[in-house]
């Protein structure tokens, strides 16, 4: 014979069915605010990075700062951190080039260097680097083409007076930047 079950054991009976319990503040919610204080901490050391950058001046043009002051060869303006410091006032300064075709190419706002050759087999020198045309008059019937085209630089001061005092002597000749 078999022995029946226990008499310590109770009954069975069937589970009532209940609805699916939701506990809210569970791991998820602490996910989402963990992500969020990374996220601001993340934007915060951007914006420390990017403070610093400004305040050092190593975050501008590749061109190591002078083509964003238009600064020049004849510009003694100092280190790159005093330029990042204050701004160099800029002028404007007609030049006259010798290739009127290529002055056709130019538009406001270009940036090109100047430079000037003193005579046939002189050596050429960069006047201006990276200086930004400011405008091109329109040519006029009146002048030969051979004497060249008019265009108007934004130029530091300095500048300007070197590319004025190598206007007379020389011809001078841009290339776009």
């Amino acid at each position: 014979m078999t022995p029946g079950p226990p008499a310590s054991a109770p009954p069975p009976c069937g589970v009532p069915a209940f609805e699916p319990l939701r506990v809210r503040g569970s791991g998820g919610h602490r996910l989402r605010r963990a992500l969020w204080r990374q996220r601001r901490a993340l934007a915060a050391g951007l914006a420390l990075t990017a403070a610093a950058l400004a305040a050092t001046g190593l975050g501008g043009s590749a061109a190591g700062g002078d083509a964003a002051h238009g600064a020049g060869a004849g510009s003694t303006a100092g280190s790159a951190p005093e330029r990042a410091r204050r701004p160099v006032p800029l002028v404007s300064a007609p030049v006259r080039i010798a290739d009127a075709g290529t002055v056709r190419l130019l538009r406001p706002g270009d940036r090109v260097d100047v430079i000037a050759a003193e005579g046939t087999g002189a050596d050429a020198r960069v006047l201006a680097k990276g200086a930004r045309v400011a405008d091109v008059p329109q040519t006029s019937a009146e002048g030969p083409a051979e004497d060249g085209a008019l265009i108007v630089l934004s130029v530091p001061r300095g500048t300007a007076a070197s590319l004025a005092g190598a206007g007379i002597s020389a011809r001078l000749a841009v290339t776009l930047c």
